[in-house]
């Protein structure tokens, strides 16, 4: 067994002492522990994004017969990202409470709930209430990558957090383009009439996430439940700075996977399968670009990454914008596309930034008279618990963006409204990056954290 590892508490494998910041530890046995880990929390991170973005691909599945016009549908993609939001706190602070492997076995095993329910509701007749609430379950789905983001946190060193968080958060993102994936498989093979064949699919998958973090996860001892920490974070203003910027990258992740079939069909006039041969891409290059976001913030800073990646952002929304007003499908796919693989980039630099701070912060602290191994402890909770917070708020960007479509379709009858909007937040995020974590004080000026600067 690697490390030092004990059976203990609710009879989970317990690791009792975790000192990834020390070199010969992470060398000799810290560093395969992590990985092996890591694995499987993005298998099981994986399959939670699939099925917190099962609506997405269900609306495919739903003509006229479902009586369920444009505006509806926006509304019920929408619905996940909202519950996704608010069970993110709860599932941070499930992690430090009940060890990181036993939690990843019990949040895979709550993906039965949703999957289960939509296999029950998934034809013509059922009321959009019904299809309301059970489409909030799969929100369950955007916990995992709360509790799988702080479980792996902790495992890793700081000079190794931003590629493994980007690895298991692009991991965990990937699960959106590949259930795009298996349900254009569905709609090729068998038509627009079987959305229970996807669920087909994910059902058996879900029990195998389950059970090989069961085999092969381990708990951190150390990771104890820290409501204090939680609740110093909620008074810290870079937590609600950095979860703006969450909200910019993520968000925008999330709410442009959600809604980019809806807006092909109901914009440029895409049947069901036309619209799923499309929607996948996008999500996949977000996904698979995101570690490259977080070790370009390992090598030259998460803020200047972020910084130049919303600026970026802005110039694609102007190009989306443009397409959409002119309706001309190459240049708007052109220009999505790049939001995309921008907002995968901007995940991981922004997620890089969150323990950069803190450590930038412990190091003031230290040059202010307390003792290192304090002032890392104190990081590594801050961190810890400050990206369950982001995370959350950052969630409902995707939310913003779906009520940002509906409303633009239903006034407008058009995305244009949208774009403009999402243009002006870039530009705004851009600004802010450079305010507060990049523009350094003129000479004699107080600042608060100097070595932010430096994040």
């Amino acid at each position: 067994m690697d490390g030092t590892t004990t059976r203990g508490r609710t009879g989970g494998r317990w690791i009792q002492q975790w000192d990834p910041e020390d070199t010969a530890f992470w060398a000799a046995t810290g560093r395969r522990t992590a990985r092996r880990n890591l694995a499987f929390s993005v298998l099981s991170e994986h399959i939670g994004f699939s099925i917190w973005s099962l609506w997405s691909v269900m609306v495919l599945f739903m003509g006229k017969e479902y009586g369920i016009d444009p505006a509806g549908k926006f509304f019920l993609v929408a619905m996940p990202t909202l519950v996704g939001a608010f069970v993110r706190i709860p599932y941070t602070v499930a992690v430090a409470r009940f060890g990181g492997r036993n939690w990843t076995v019990v949040s895979a095993l709550l993906l039965l709930l949703p999957a289960l329910a939509a296999w029950y509701v998934m034809h013509p007749g059922t009321s959009y209430t019904t299809f309301m609430l059970v489409a909030a379950l799969t929100g369950f789905g955007g916990g995992n990558f709360a509790s799988s983001m702080t479980n792996i946190n902790a495992f890793y060193p700081a000079r190794h957090k931003g590629w493994a968080l980007g690895l298991n958060a692009g991991g965990g993102n990937i699960g959106v383009p590949v259930i795009q994936l298996v349900s254009l498989g569905v709609i090729a093979w068998a038509g627009a009439g079987h959305p229970r064949l996807v669920l087909g699919v994910y059902l058996p998958l879900i029990v195998v996430a389950a059970l090989c973090a069961a085999l092969f996860m381990d708990n951190l001892a150390p990771m104890r439940s820290d409501t204090g920490a939680l609740a110093a974070v909620v008074r810290e203003k870079h937590t609600w700075l950095m979860s703006v910027l969450y909200i910019g990258t993520f968000g925008s992740f999330i709410g442009f996977s959600f809604a980019f079939g809806l807006v092909l069909q109901n914009q440029f006039g895409r049947t069901p399968l036309q619209a799923a041969q499309l929607t996948f891409l996008g999500p996949l290059l977000g996904s698979v670009i995101r570690p490259l976001g977080g070790k370009l913030a390992d090598r030259y800073g998460g803020a200047r990454i972020t910084l130049w990646n919303f600026a970026a952002m802005a110039a694609a929304a102007s190009a989306v914008t443009y397409a959409s007003s002119i309706r001309s499908l190459p240049v708007f796919l052109t220009g999505f596309v790049a939001l995309f693989v921008l907002a995968g980039l901007g995940n991981g630099s922004t997620y890089k930034m969150i323990p950069g701070i803190f450590d930038a912060k412990a190091q003031d602290r230290i040059a202010a008279g307390a003792a290192a191994e304090e002032a890392a402890a104190w990081s590594r909770r801050m961190s810890g618990a400050a990206i369950g917070v982001i995370g959350a708020v950052g969630a409902l960007g995707g939310l913003f963006i779906n009520l940002a479509f509906r409303e633009s379709f239903l006034i407008a009858k058009s995305g244009t409204p949208a774009f403009v909007s999402f243009l002006a937040a870039y530009a705004v995020c851009s600004a802010l990056t450079w305010a507060v974590y990049l523009r350094r004080p003129a000479a004699g000026a107080a600042t608060e954290t100097p070595a932010l600067t430096r994040v």
